[in-house]
């Protein structure tokens, strides 16, 4: 009879493989991975200089009050939709499209209101749209 133990073997864990396959998955989803560009607008800002921009004759105006409803060239409108506004702005102008656009929304009128302006001014293809703003008294 053998009574002698056997020397016992540590066992050893070899990680070279493991660092190998995490270190490839991260390349594969590195690679793969596709960064969505959500939905932009793109602006084109205006330089600034110091003679006053020359007096344009003939524009649209699309005044935004607090509670969100448009007023087109200072006529109300019979509701704050789209819809309604996209045919005023049409009734009033017309075919021509080349007329600059002029934008005045209250500084308490919501986001929103702006943007659906913005949106159907764009859609019915106006390319000079201009954002009214305030000079500062003390400038």
């Amino acid at each position: 009879m053998n009574l002698q133990s056997r020397s016992r073997e540590e066992p050893e864990v070899n990680l070279t493989s493991l660092i190998d396959v995490v270190l490839l998955l991260l390349v594969f989803f590195m690679v793969s991975t596709s960064f969505v560009r959500e939905a932009e607008i793109s602006l084109r800002l205006p330089e600034a200089t110091g003679d006053p921009p020359a007096e344009v004759t003939e524009s649209l105006a699309i005044t935004i009050t607090t509670n969100g409803s448009y007023l087109v060239n200072d006529r109300p409108l019979v509701n704050n939709e789209s819809a309604t506004l996209r045919a005023a702005i049409i009734k009033l102008i017309g075919d021509r499209r080349e007329m600059p656009v002029i934008i005045r929304a209250d500084a308490q009128s919501t986001h929103q209101a702006v943007v659906t302006a913005m949106d159907v001014v764009a859609r019915l293809g106006f390319v000079q749209v201009n954002i009214a703003t305030v000079t500062p008294p003390d400038a």
